[in-house]
C-alpha cells in the first residue's frame, strides 16, 4: 500500500469511526476487515443494505492496519476478538488451528436447504479453500485470482491477438514473443512488454503451476513443496528470465523507481499481471483502452491455464457472544443478496454464479470484451498453500525465490536447501 492510499484509508477509517457503523453500541456485531478506500465503500453498501433489512442487528466496523493477522491475534488474545473477521486464503488456517474461528457447519447444518442452494450456486474451488480439518471455517466473499491486463491499442498496433478464455491459453513461447514485440525504447521512454503488480515470487509460482505441477503437495496441509520439481523450476525460471534474460520486464532494481500500475496507466507497459483489485485504478480513463487475458502455459501443461484462488472469506470468532447475529450478517454478505451488491459495485468479483452471470456484473465492466476471464476464473483457480505455518514458510520462500528473481541463482537451485528447509518445517507440523 503506497503512502497516498494509506493516508486515504486512514481518513476513511476516521470517517467510518465517526459514523453510525462504528458507534458505541456494545451489542453491535463487530466486523474486522482490510480494504482500500474504494473497497471499504463497497463493503459499507453491503452493511447499509443488511441493516436496512435487519434493523435489529447493528454492525460496527473495525478497519485493519497493515498486518491484519497480527492485529486479529492481538484482539483475540486480549479477549476482544471481533465477531466477524475477514479471512485470507493464506492466513486463515493459523487462526482455525488455534481455535479462534468457529466451524460454520454449526449454522449450515441447521439450514440444509440454504446450504444446498449456496453449494449449488458457488464454486467448490473457493469454498473448499476454507475447509480445514473437515470444518468450514469461512465462506468465500470475493475471488481475487490473478490474470493479465493488456493495452488494446498497443496490441492492435503490434498485430497481436491474446486469448480470451482460460481454456484457450497461449504458450510460454507465444507469450514471450508478444512481450518481445511490445518492448522497445530505452530509459524513461522504454515501453515494457510485461510488468507485474503482484508479489513477484507469488507470480513466479503461478508460472510454475502453469507448467504442470502444484507449488505444494497437497495444497491444503502440505507435507512438501515442489520447488525442486523440474517442471515447476522451469516455469519459475521462465518468469525470472522475462526480466533477467529477455529484458521484456523491469528488473528488481527498475521496480524501485516506478510502479507497475503507473507504467501500465501511462501506456509504457503493454501487459500487467495483477488481480481485479486494480480494475478501479484503470477503468474510466480516456487515455487507456484495456482488456484482460489469461496467463500462459508451459510445455508440461495445457491447453488451459490456471491461476491462484486468491479468495477472501468471512469467518466468525469462536469466542463471539453474538454468534447468531454474526451468522446472519455472514449469510447475507456471502449469499445472493450481498453478492449481487458486490457484482454491481465493480470493485470485487463475486463468488456465486448467479451474481457472476448477472446483468449488474456485466454493467460494472462495460468496456471489457473478455469478461469470461472473470466469470470462468474461479473454476480455473488452484490454491497456493493452506497451512498454519505460512508465515515461516513464506520467509524461506522469499529468501530463496528473490535470489532467482534477481538473477543471482538458477531456479533449479531451490530444489536443494530451500526445499529441504521448507519440507522439514511442513512435516514437523503434520
Amino acid at each position: 500500500m503506497d503512502r497516498r492510499t494509506l493516508l486515504r484509508t486512514a481518513a476513511l477509517a476516521g470517517a467510518m469511526a465517526a459514523g453510525g457503523c462504528a458507534g458505541g453500541d456494545d451489542d453491535a456485531v463487530t466486523f474486522f476487515f482490510q480494504a482500500r478506500p474504494e473497497e471499504a465503500r463497497a463493503r459499507l453498501r453491503i452493511i447499509d443494505e443488511f441493516q436496512r433489512r435487519r434493523p435489529d442487528i447493528r454492525i460496527r466496523t473495525i478497519m485493519s492496519g497493515p498486518d491484519p493477522l497480527q492485529q486479529m491475534l492481538t484482539y483475540c488474545a486480549g479477549g476482544k476478538c471481533p465477531d466477524v473477521l475477514m479471512a485470507w486464503e493464506l492466513l486463515y488456517a493459523g487462526l482455525a488451528d488455534r481455535g479462534v474461528l468457529v466451524d460454520l457447519r454449526e449454522f449450515l447444518d441447521r439450514e440444509p436447504d440454504y446450504a444446498a442452494r449456496l453449494r449449488a450456486d458457488g464454486y467448490a474451488t473457493l469454498r473448499d479453500t476454507f475447509v480445514w480439518d473437515g470444518g468450514q471455517y469461512a465462506l468465500p466473499e470475493q475471488w481475487s485470482g490473478v490474470f493479465l491486463y493488456y493495452n488494446r491499442k498497443l496490441f492492435a498496433d503490434a498485430g497481436i491477438r491474446p486469448p480470451t478464455r482460460w481454456s484457450e491459453a497461449w504458450s510460454f513461447d507465444e507469450f514471450l514473443a508478444a512481450a518481445q514485440a511490445l518492448t522497445h525504447g530505452d530509459g524513461r521512454t522504454r515501453q515494457w512488454g510485461f510488468v507485474d503488480a503482484w508479489v513477484p515470487y507469488f507470480s513466479a509460482a503461478c508460472f510454475g503451476m502453469n507448467n504442470g505441477t502444484e507449488w505444494f503437495s497437497p495444497p491444503v496441509r502440505p507435507t512438501r513443496t515442489n520447488l525442486g520439481d523440474p517442471r515447476f523450476a522451469a516455469g519459475l525460471q521462465f518468469y525470472a528470465d522475462l526480466a533477467v534474460k529477455h529484458r521484456v520486464s523491469p528488473s528488481v532494481g527498475d521496480r524501485q523507481s516506478v510502479s507497475a500500475q503507473d507504467l501500465f496507466r501511462s501506456g509504457r507497459a503493454a501487459m500487467l499481471m495483477g488481480g481485479h483489485w486494480l480494475y478501479s485504478e484503470f477503468t474510466g480513463r480516456d487515455d487507456l483502452d484495456f482488456d484482460v487475458t489469461v496467463l500462459p502455459v508451459g510445455p508440461h501443461r495445457g491447453p488451459g491455464a490456471i491461476t491462484d484462488i486468491g479468495s477472501t472469506g468471512l469467518a466468525i470468532a469462536a469466542a463471539s457472544p453474538r454468534r447468531e447475529k454474526a451468522w446472519e450478517f455472514v449469510k447475507f454478505a456471502t449469499g445472493p443478496e450481498g453478492q449481487a451488491i458486490i457484482a454491481e459495485s465493480g470493485l470485487f468479483v463475486p463468488v456465486l454464479r448467479s451474481a457472476m452471470e448477472s446483468p449488474g456484473f456485466a454493467a460494472a465492466h462495460p468496456t471489457l470484451r473478455n469478461l469470461e476471464v472473470f466469470t470462468e476464473g474461479p473454476d480455473n483457480s488452484r490454491p497456493l498453500a493452506v497451512t498454519p505455518l505460512w508465515g515461516k514458510v513464506e520467509a524461506l520462500l522469499e529468501r530463496g525465490c528473490n535470489r532467482v528473481l534477481r538473477g543471482a541463482a538458477a531456479a533449479e537451485s531451490l530444489g536443494g536447501q530451500t526445499t529441504a528447509d521448507i519440507d522439514q518445517l511442513l512435516r514437523a507440523a503434520v
